[in-house]
């Protein structure tokens, strides 16, 4: 069975990592920005915004099994993330192939419950299995749904800061964020509409104004958060250090790999005939394209050591700690996203159930 990148056969038939160390890096990349974010998105942004290639090698055609490097997209992601090859297990039957109403084949994937064969530890692999099933529950409660148990948890654009997390009082359903323009902004409300999505009723069950429990629960996270502004603040240091260095080993060995296919197209252009001129200038024309493709990566690896120098010097980190020590200057600086804002509550708060009645919303976060 082919492999995903990542992993080879090695001569005794036996899967084992990949001995390409950019290649192994890559991809515990991936999983190592997915556990710290919980977004797909999040690892596609990343690995875009610090112009980090991913690998891929050729299944088919002319050029089987070279191995390419280009920017990676979400479903390559997705595909990484899906996969118990990484896990170190052997799966078999995650697909099955059905036929559609013009008898044409379709693929669709199978519940892990349902796979004919699933062996744990049987080769190496990048994480473990208990961090692949926890990978996919992310993935489950990340889809926006209209279930009474899913409503889209990940952090999205918008003020509300409770998205995803309110809970109805009265049904128990999950409660979406409604926007209604209010003095030339967005504001948002939270609204019960199970009731009129399963059973056609004519009116929410519940539709509370948002601005002012938002309120309640920023006064209530940030009494629970200041006693330990510095210790978070210690950890995101750390954690920005640790990710520009990991993102700049990588570039390194992106630019390593260049130089070395840089100096075999100019042996090989040098070994040749030089009155053939058919394969002297094709060779010439490969070498070129290889300094090119080197230069490129070289001033992109200037650019972004330059932006990490500026962002881990001494003033930046000592910015860092000021801002710790008074968290609700954090909580309420300009500078912080509503996303950031919803991820640090996420951290705190699991749910929040909102209950209207006689005028007063009553809030029970847990």
């Amino acid at each position: 069975m082919a492999l995903p990148i990542g992993l080879v056969y090695d001569g005794a038939g036996r899967v084992v990592l990949d001995p390409d160390r950019q290649i192994q890096d890559t991809i515990r990349l991936v999983f190592d920005t997915f556990r710290e974010t919980g977004s797909a998105c999040a690892v596609v942004r990343r690995m875009r915004g610090e112009k980090l290639l991913f690998p891929q090698r050729l299944r088919r055609g002319i050029g089987k099994g070279d191995l390419l490097w280009g920017m990676i997209n979400h479903s390559r992601v997705l595909q990484l993330l899906h996969n118990p090859r990484y896990a170190g297990a052997f799966a078999y039957g995650r697909t099955r192939t059905r036929y559609n109403a013009q008898f044409k084949p379709r693929q669709s994937g199978v519940p892990q419950s349902e796979w004919q064969v699933l062996i744990q530890e049987a080769h190496p692999g990048y994480i473990s299995w208990e961090e692949f099933e926890r990978n996919q529950a992310t993935l489950r409660n990340n889809r926006c749904s209209y279930s009474t148990g899913l409503r889209g948890r990940l952090p999205r654009q918008g003020s509300g800061l409770l998205q995803g997390r309110v809970v109805c009082g009265r049904c128990g359903a999950r409660m979406a964020v409604h926007y209604e323009p209010l003095q030339g902004a967005m504001r948002p409300y939270y609204v019960c509409s199970e009731g009129v999505v399963r059973h056609a009723e004519s009116r929410p069950c519940q539709w509370i104004r948002g601005i002012d429990v938002d309120q309640a629960i920023s006064v209530l996270l940030l009494q629970t958060v200041t006693p330990t502004a510095i210790e978070v603040a210690l950890a995101v240091q750390q954690e920005i250090v640790q990710r520009v260095e990991e993102a700049a080993a990588l570039r390194q060995a992106q630019l390593q790999r260049a130089r070395y296919e840089a100096e075999l197209a100019r042996r090989r252009y040098l070994k040749v005939d030089p009155d053939n001129r058919l394969v002297a200038d094709a060779l010439e024309a490969d070498w070129n394209t290889r300094l090119r493709q080197l230069d490129t990566l070289q001033q992109e690896h200037d650019r972004q050591q330059v932006a990490d120098q500026s962002l881990l010097q001494g003033s930046s980190r000592q910015r860092i700690v000021d801002l710790a020590r008074d968290f609700p200057r954090i909580w309420k600086d300009s500078r912080t996203t509503a996303v950031e804002r919803k991820r640090m509550l996420g951290l705190l708060i699991e749910d929040v159930t909102l209950t209207y009645a006689r005028g007063h919303t009553h809030l029970e976060p847990s």
